[in-house]
């Protein structure tokens, strides 16, 4: 009898069923630390806009607070050196930030600044919400004048009432 070279159809399927196992397995860790790393750009990117709100409010205290965050970028071509920061270009942040519709590592930001009294906006909110919850991030972050991050655990804006993040 001729000796056979090669595997048989059994071996290769116990290849593949055990690649699929270890596939399995590793698929789920993948995506809670793919949610974990958008969940931190988060933060991150809030803490980047709450720094442009007070530096914008320095820039042009007739103003305070920026509107919006179109505000606190600008275009391209407004930005480039030497480009002189205005009011509606503040060239504080990047255009993934201020160019709709403001998401940045699967999350959704939104800025708004208002004036309590008079004209100066002396007070401003800032959202980051997860695109999909439960996808791209569980959490949802939320900021104010205060300069706190908030959070919530089901990815919705947790507002003034959420838990600070430490």
């Amino acid at each position: 009898m001729k000796k056979q070279k090669g595997f048989s159809l059994i071996e290769l399927l116990i290849v593949v069923a055990i690649i699929l196992i270890i596939a399995a397995i590793a698929i789920p860790n993948l995506m809670r630390s793919r949610m974990a790393a958008n969940e931190s750009s988060a933060v991150g990117s809030v803490r980047t806009i709450n720094t442009s709100e007070v530096t914008y409010a320095a820039q042009f205290p007739d103003t305070g607070y920026a509107a919006t965050l179109n505000n606190l970028g600008g275009a391209t071509a407004a930005c480039t050196p030497p480009a002189i920061a205005t009011v509606g270009a503040a060239c504080l942040i990047d255009q993934n930030l201020t160019v709709a519709p403001y998401t940045k590592s699967g999350y959704t930001f939104t800025a708004k600044g208002g004036a309590t009294a008079g004209t100066i906006n002396n007070v401003y909110t800032v959202t980051g919400l997860p695109v999909q919850a439960g996808s791209t991030g569980n959490r949802g972050f939320y900021s104010d004048q205060s300069g706190v991050i908030r959070y919530s655990l089901d990815g919705t804006n947790p507002g003034v009432g959420g838990s600070p993040l430490q």
